[in-house]
């Protein structure tokens, strides 16, 4: 892959590069800057990350969240950039540390931005709902398949191509750079074996929907496609910062907000950090009375370390990671896998299956699965010619009001509830659900 391509500045839907906007605001900049303002990030605010409905104010929420990953990413992009340099040193002018380190922070903002309410419980309600939904059957397997391992990378995807501005070709109209490096799973749902191995096969990253859009992209940015007969490429080289910025913020911040709801001890919270930890910065830490203060203090100096062990990856993998050949996550191959793993280890066993977290499964069920049952019913009633009261309500609460959803195919009523679904906040989710049931929810 060539950098020259890799960092396009063509923005989707728009026939040629935008003019230069006026130094030092880069194109990458206006990305970054489109997301922060965009009300889909917006509502990240009240998106779970893993303590649902938080009472505290201290628990990160999928905002809070995917600041941090940027900021992480950033780093990493800088650092990157550094490496390309010293092996491609021609690349002078076209490979600048800022810009990589914009366009990294960029698309970690977005990373998240897919996702439905209540974390990965959300998804999988989704998933469960459509698995007994009556209508499956009319769809291809593709757009079956699309619904049925329902993936909130592949809904970012939609949001940024297609919801946030509906009305414009390209939605956001993001840069092409972004778009790529945003996609850590740059393919449909429905590909080959051999298509699906990797990290970047694990997941499918764009909907049928979203599928001529990608393609644009990925020619754009002269992605590689993989051999097989589904749409399917390697990954831009900047997707890898993207997954590991997120490995590091999820691995080590879950577990420091399950030391501050009581669920990690403090004294095994410490031991995590330990490997990571020069002489000095061990003393240091010694020297803060307050746990909570030690524990943001320790946090720091981890992430730095696994900062500049993953970029030492990137560097050392950059020929595997342009050709395609290297497909792993960064933060696997990186000095402290083990005692990195350490972290998420003690977070499945005991942050994500707390009472608190766990409860958000239950709830998010139930909700979720109620909502779509609801809103795509009164959709397919208004497709069918024939709209009660009770379902003209429902349209009317949807973007747009009372939408005229005849013309649709089945698939596209489909998403059309998912969209609607997908981009409701926890507490919004919540509230109207009480509201359509007459019910009380914990």
């Amino acid at each position: 892959m060539d950098w020259r391509r890799l960092l396009s500045t063509r923005r989707l839907g728009k026939a040629a590069a935008s003019a230069p906007p006026l130094a030092p605001r880069t194109e990458f900049t206006r990305d970054y800057d489109r997301l922060i303002f965009s009300s889909a990030f917006r509502r990240l605010q009240d998106k779970t990350q893993v303590f649902p409905l938080a009472k505290s104010d201290y628990v990160r929420t999928r905002l809070t969240h995917s600041l941090e990953v940027a900021s992480v990413g950033r780093s990493l992009g800088m650092l990157a950039a550094e490496a390309i340099l010293r092996r491609e040193p021609e690349l002078e002018g076209v490979v600048i540390p800022q810009d990589l380190g914009t366009l990294a922070a960029a698309a970690c903002l977005a990373h998240d931005i897919g996702n439905p309410p209540f974390g990965h419980a959300g998804e999988d309600a989704i998933r469960e709902w459509f698995a007994r939904w009556p209508g499956i059957g009319q769809l291809t397997a593709a757009q079956a398949q699309d619904l049925l391992e329902f993936e909130g990378n592949a809904q970012g995807l939609r949001v940024l191509c297609r919801l946030q501005n509906p009305e414009q070709p390209g939605g956001m109209q993001m840069t092409c750079a972004m778009l790529a490096a945003f996609a850590k799973y740059p393919r449909e749902s429905v590909v080959a074996q051999a298509q699906r191995e990797g990290a970047s096969g694990r997941k499918f990253g764009f909907f049928q929907s979203e599928a001529p859009w990608f393609e644009e992209v990925a020619a754009e940015t002269g992605l590689l496609p993989k051999p097989g007969p589904g749409r399917a490429w390697v990954r831009h080289p900047l997707a890898f910062l993207v997954e590991a910025a997120d490995d590091i913020c999820y691995h080590v911040i879950d577990v420091e907000d399950g030391f501050k709801t009581g669920v990690v001890a403090f004294e095994q919270l410490e031991a995590l950090h330990a490997p990571f930890l020069s002489p000095k910065q061990r003393t240091k830490a010694e020297g803060f009375a307050d746990p909570a203060q030690r524990a943001a203090y320790l946090r720091a100096c981890t992430i730095d370390r696994l900062i500049r062990e993953t970029a030492a990856v990137f560097a050392d993998r950059y020929d595997g990671i342009m050709s395609g050949a290297f497909d792993l996550p960064l933060v696997a191959c990186i000095e402290h896998a083990q005692a990195f793993a350490a972290f998420k280890s003690v977070a499945e066993r005991q942050v994500y299956h707390c009472q608190a977290a766990a409860s958000v499964k239950v709830c998010g069920f139930e909700v979720i699965g109620g909502l779509l049952a609801a809103f795509l019913g009164a959709i397919e009633e208004q497709a069918s010619g024939s709209l009660s009261p009770r379902a003209r309500t429902l349209l009317g609460l949807m973007p747009g009001g009372e939408r005229d959803f005849k013309a649709l195919s089945p698939y596209q009523r489909a998403l059309a509830a998912t969209d609607f679904v997908a981009g409701m906040t926890d507490s919004y989710a919540v509230e109207l659900y009480r509201r359509l049931r007459g019910i009380s929810l914990p």
